[in-house]
């Protein structure tokens, strides 16, 4: 499933998608940023609450195929322009990220 496909099946709000065409395969979930780059794995959907400019760096180095910002939680215009300049897909939702994984479980195998 693309990113594209995956935020408009799922309702969730594009922040920035300069790389629609992604694939999804499997799903993490973690806000500690050195973990996330250790232990998330390529084409993986992130699911964090994290949105400082750093998150940005970390999706590139761990090749996820996109943020997805949980709890509402929304990004800055520099971290927004960033992640454009860098090729990475935010999304966000309103859900906690147990029920953003819940939601999406079937979809990200």
């Amino acid at each position: 499933m693309t990113v594209e496909r995956f935020a408009n099946e799922f309702g969730f709000d594009i922040l920035c998608m300069p790389a629609p065409e992604k694939e999804i395969s499997g799903a993490y979930i973690g806000d500690l940023l050195s973990w996330v780059m250790g232990k998330a794995e390529q084409s993986n959907v992130w699911l964090t609450i994290m949105s400082n400019i750093n998150t940005v760096a970390v999706a590139t180095l761990a090749d996820t195929s996109c943020i997805l910002l949980c709890e509402g939680v929304r990004a800055d215009g520099e971290l927004l322009r960033t992640a454009s300049e860098k090729g990475v897909n935010i999304l966000s939702t309103d859900l906690t990220s147990f029920e953003a994984a819940v939601k999406i479980k079937d979809a990200v195998r």
